[in-house]
């Protein structure tokens, strides 16, 4: 076990310090914290960060099997991806068969994350929409409980929604944090989130990956979102991102997801590991590096993935990122 109350600390120089990010960074097992860079207690807002959590309503009220959902349609339910075309079809597609379109999405509009497809949008006139939301794929979900509920999908982005109290009792569930009476915030999509000490994030996700905790419908539901993220780190994220170079790199299976706010949340299910990374400054390119650096230390992918060349415009290395443990 490392115990450290030092964080872990993400320097970038160009051959002279230039700045850095100091990243809090918490693993458990669901006995309890087994690793500690920081504060275990640290606050933490985990934004799309926790959707692996969020998208448990989408099995265990029995919407997915009503509605045949996919193995790509329950990763893109916990999803921020690049919206990428195929990320953009499969949504719709999604839509269509629970009877519902683009105009029901209360995500908001944006424009791909993913820079190819996004100069491809604006080259043929087109413009932000909420089918270009990263968040689609996890409000296609909601609709669909409300679908198979029988309930009023409007507003279904607000705290009081049913909706909405489904996915809030799965997260308290999940972290073992009461948030009746809590205050919320709003996340980027418009739905609540709240904050919650670190180490009640990494214990979230180690026992999403430990199924036998739970009673027969959330197990066979957290069953099938472990097998289907770690195989499917495309659908949940996009061409050249983190979720994706990780996964692929990974000596066992890995679920890894990013979220506003430098927040990086994720679970080693072969050993019943769940970790939680959080930048102080809100930066995810410190998130980013450390989350690398963390899976380096615990031998799941080889050493080197934390730490990039600085290059100019000219393509010349003029420096380098890497990480510092104490």
């Amino acid at each position: 076990m490392t115990t450290s109350t030092t964080p872990m600390r993400v320097v970038l120089t160009r051959d002279v310090f230039e700045s850095e990010h100091l990243i809090d960074v918490v693993v458990s097992s669901i006995d309890g914290v087994t690793s500690l860079w920081g504060r275990e207690d640290a606050p933490i807002i985990p934004r799309s960060a926790i959707k692996s959590i969020q998208v448990i309503p989408l099995l265990r009220t029995g919407a997915a099997d009503a509605f045949a959902v996919t193995d790509t349609e329950v990763a893109l339910g916990a999803a921020s991806h690049s919206a990428e075309p195929d990320h953009v079809a499969a949504v719709a597609a999604w839509l269509a068969r629970i009877g519902r379109s683009e105009a029901d999405l209360e995500c908001g509009p944006d424009r791909p994350i993913h820079e190819e497809s996004a100069d491809a949008m604006l080259a043929a006139g087109g413009s932000d929409h909420p089918r270009y939301n990263c968040c689609t794929g996890k409000h296609t979900g909601f609709l669909t409980i409300a679908a198979h509920l029988g309930l009023d999908h409007h507003g279904y982005i607000d705290r009081g929604h049913p909706v909405q109290q489904l996915i809030t009792e799965a997260v308290e569930e999940f972290t073992g944090v009461d948030l009746a009476g809590v205050s919320n915030g709003r996340d980027g999509c418009g739905i609540p989130t709240f904050s919650f000490p670190a180490e009640r994030l990494s214990h979230a996700m180690a026992r999403l990956v430990t199924p036998e905790l739970h009673e027969d419908v959330t197990a066979a539901a957290t069953t099938r979102i472990v097998a289907t993220l770690t195989a499917n780190p495309w659908w949940v994220s996009g061409t050249g991102r983190p979720e994706v170079t990780l996964t692929e790199a990974a000596s066992e299976p890995l679920i890894i997801k990013g979220g506003a706010e430098g927040v990086v949340m994720g679970a080693l299910p072969d050993r019943g590991l769940g970790f939680v990374v959080k930048s102080r400054d809100g930066s995810r390119r410190g998130a980013d590096a450390a989350a690398a650096c963390l899976l380096e230390q615990l031998d799941v992918v080889a050493h080197g993935h934390s730490r990039t060349v600085v290059t100019n415009k000219a393509g010349t290395a003029v420096g380098e990122q890497y990480v510092e443990l104490t």
